[in-house]
């Protein structure tokens, strides 16, 4: 299985191909989604995608870490990370 990467370029020729919007339209609309997806995750809501998946933001709390080259312990400050979850319809698109 050969991995390649898709980009926002591409994401938006493939918008300019589907739609028909001109290549620029294309890249302001490509622009605009992903702003407000953004938007809303920095707002701490969660962003669903009906028949793709949902992402969230989640909180997570301070902990001990150990650093792997000398064991010293370390404390892990509390951080958000970003949670993506793929609908049955994404899942099954991709085991098929």
């Amino acid at each position: 299985m050969s991995e390649t990467t898709i980009t926002r370029a591409d994401l938006a020729e493939a918008v300019y191909q589907e739609v028909g919007l001109s290549r620029n339209e294309s890249a302001q609309l490509l622009e605009t989604v992903l702003d407000e997806i953004s938007t809303a995750l920095i707002k701490d809501e969660v962003v669903k995608i009906s028949s793709f998946g949902s992402f969230s933001v989640r909180q997570k709390g301070q902990r001990i870490g150990r650093n792997p080259k000398t064991g010293e312990e370390v404390p892990i400050l509390p951080r958000k990370v970003l949670v993506f979850r793929p609908s049955q319809v994404l899942k099954a698109r991709i085991n098929a």
